[in-house]
This record gives C-alpha cells, structure tokens and sequence, in this order.
C-alpha cells in the first residue's frame, strides 16, 4: 500500500514559524513577561495549551493562560497577511494528488488561519481533509493531532507525518508514526532526528526533486 502522508502546514508549507514568535512576545510583553524570542522559537510547534505553561509554568498558564491564549491570536493575526507559502509546497501537493496519493493537512490552528493557509495554498481540491483546532484536545507534542488526521485519512495506512518541529516528532512517535522531517522551521537536523524524525531533507521543495526519503519510507 502506498503511503498516506500527514503534512503539517505551519512551518513545513507556510513560513509562519518565526511571525509566531513574534506574535507570542507581544502577548507575553502585553501580560508584563519578558520572554527571549530565541527562546520562543524553540517552543514554536507547540500548541497554545502546551505553549504558556512550557514557557512560564503552570501557575501563570492558571492564572493568564487564556488572556495570553488571546492576546497571541490577535497578535498572529495582524501579522498573517505577510505569510507566504514556503517555497514547493503548492507543487508537492499538485505532484502528490496527481499520483493519487491520501494527503491530509495538520494543524492545531483555529478554523479562520487554516481557512487562510488553505486558500494561499490553492490546496482545498488536493488533499484529503485537514484538521483544526476544533479535533482536538491536548495539542503536539500530545498525538491528538496526528491521531485525528489518521482517522480523517480513513484507511489502514502506511502512515507519514511530515513536519518541521521537533514538536511534530515526539506527537508522530507517540502516535506510533514515522515522521519525515524538514529544515523549515529553524530546528537542525540533529534535534529532528533526536525527537524521532527517521530522515531528514531541507525543504518541501527538496521532497519534489528528491523522493528517496519518501521511497525509503514506503517499503
């Protein structure tokens, strides 16, 4: 059976990593914490439930979790207008449906930026189904996310998650699904292998001319 390929899309088809961050400073600078970008950006994959607490502990996450929840969106959204689509994703998807391939598109992203990702894509009439925020409960690294887009790819597998995160990963490993990874996101090589990626290639763009990684893995 040919694989089916669960592809992230913030980071691996959307370069939104690092207007996150931003997005996330001016949220915690909002509350009154001062949180390092470059420290942001580690944690950038990570769902907002996981997001506030892995940053600046449970207690705050308690206490203003949810206005920092709030304060990121809004942030995020004044910035989305300057997202553009990472170089090849819109041609991997057109290869990918023209081979027949199952792909379904993963994020933890309200219904109003995936919507937005979607249509930048052009990618509605070539995949399968995607996932919001609205399936699931614990986002990545927790495999909720990868387990909803499993059961909304339908079928028995083989199963890869392509991702740009270490975050993407440890959710994949934990779901019992090999992951793909892609330099994207700003995590090295070394750190997508530590989390579980078992191959590793620059970019989606990379994927297009060189399918070996893919080859490999649907064996």
């Amino acid at each position: 059976m040919p694989l089916t390929l669960i592809v992230d899309i913030d980071g691996t088809l959307v370069d939104t990593n690092y207007h996150h961050a931003i997005a996330w400073q001016r949220a915690f600078r909002a509350c009154g914490h001062q949180v390092p970008a470059w420290k942001i950006h580690r944690h950038v994959g990570m769902g907002g439930d996981q997001f506030v607490p892995a940053l600046l502990g449970e207690e705050v996450d308690d206490d203003e979790g949810e206005a920092l929840r709030e304060g990121h969106g809004d942030a995020y959204m004044e910035l989305i207008d300057e997202v553009e689509p990472l170089p090849g994703a819109r041609g991997l998807l057109e290869e990918l449906h023209d081979e027949d391939l199952i792909v379904v598109l993963a994020s933890s992203a309200k219904q109003e930026e995936v919507d937005h990702y979607l249509d930048l894509l052009g990618a509605r009439d070539l995949v399968t189904a995607w996932t919001t925020s609205a399936d699931v409960e614990q986002t990545k690294p927790e495999p909720d996310l990868i387990k909803a887009a499993m059961e909304k790819a339908g079928g028995d597998g083989p199963w890869l998650v392509v991702g740009d995160s270490v975050w993407d990963a440890r959710a994949a490993t934990k779901a019992g699904v090999p992951t793909l990874g892609v330099l994207s996101g700003g995590f090295s090589e070394e750190e997508l292998r530590e989390a579980g990626a078992v191959a590793v290639v620059e970019s989606v763009e990379a994927i297009r001319h060189d399918r070996s990684a893919l080859d490999s893995l649907d064996s």
